[in-house]
């Protein structure tokens, strides 16, 4: 997994590379062949730590799954070939029970 650390709205937060896009959709969606699957949700960042949308869907084969990204930036054209980032939520830690 490829993680970076960098500072994002006052905090410091590992960021987690999400692919480059492939291609916008019909929808104005951002489609991204993905490396590290992201949950629904996140919020999805450029190079410059810049809010780029969120993580709309997750589609396609489970080895090379897809992304689909709503976009929050005008003109979602110019991240094509882009590499983006998502910043991961905190996840929930299950409790272990003794049964």
């Amino acid at each position: 997994m490829s993680f970076k650390h960098h500072a994002f709205r006052g905090e410091t937060k590992r960021l987690q590379r999400l692919g480059s896009v492939l291609h916008i959709s019909p929808s104005r969606n951002m489609i991204l062949r993905v490396e590290n699957v992201p949950k629904i949700g996140e919020t999805v960042i450029d190079e410059n730590l810049k809010s780029v949308g969120r993580v709309f869907d997750i589609f396609g084969p489970v080895s090379s799954p897809y992304a689909a990204i709503r976009p929050s930036a005008p003109e979602p054209e110019r991240f094509v070939n882009k590499k983006l980032y998502v910043i991961p939520s905190k996840r929930r830690k299950e409790k272990v029970r003794n049964e």
